[in-house]
């Protein structure tokens, strides 16, 4: 059903949860997977009207090694950066990479923790989910199965 699956990440251990889930999919599916990174920068007073990017070349790094590492595992896997200027761009620079590239399903993670995404990268998905042109599947940061976990050891810890 899913024959080509783009992964939307930002680099970050939140943005990583999504990962066994496009494992799991693109097995299941043989699916071709593009690993798919948003530059973002912002632009401030700080800044004197540069813009600055938030350790951009290592998050770069670390997503070129992810498309390696699937790519060692077996999976036919790139990866893509396009520049985005504002973190309401990233919505925007993920939906036209998947028109771009005809993929039949996006994954994400429900928000990431970089630098400069923090909180505001869960409102990328959920802008995202409107503007999409294929389906999206928004992987929780915090399962059920994380959060009970994190309440039993929170219950070990206070006892």
């Amino acid at each position: 059903m899913f024959k080509k699956i783009l992964w939307a990440t930002d680099g970050s251990a939140a943005s990583e949860t999504a990962l066994p889930v496009l494992k799991d999919l693109a097995e299941e599916n043989r699916a071709v997977l593009v690993v798919f990174h948003s530059v973002q920068h912002m632009v401030g007073a700080r800044t004197g009207g540069y813009p600055v990017y938030v350790d951009e070349a290592d998050i770069k790094d670390k997503i070129r090694a992810q498309a390696q590492s699937l790519c060692d595992d077996g999976y036919q896997a790139t990866a893509e950066f396009v520049g985005g200027d504002t973190m309401s761009g990233a919505a925007h620079d993920i939906a036209e990479a998947a028109d771009r590239e005809a993929v039949d399903l996006i994954v994400v993670a429900t928000r990431g923790h970089t630098a400069l995404g923090g909180l505001l990268l869960g409102s990328v998905t959920q802008r995202l989910l409107h503007i999409a042109p294929c389906p999206v599947l928004v992987v929780p940061v915090h399962g059920r199965r994380e959060v009970q976990h994190e309440a039993a050891e929170s219950a070990v810890a206070s006892a």
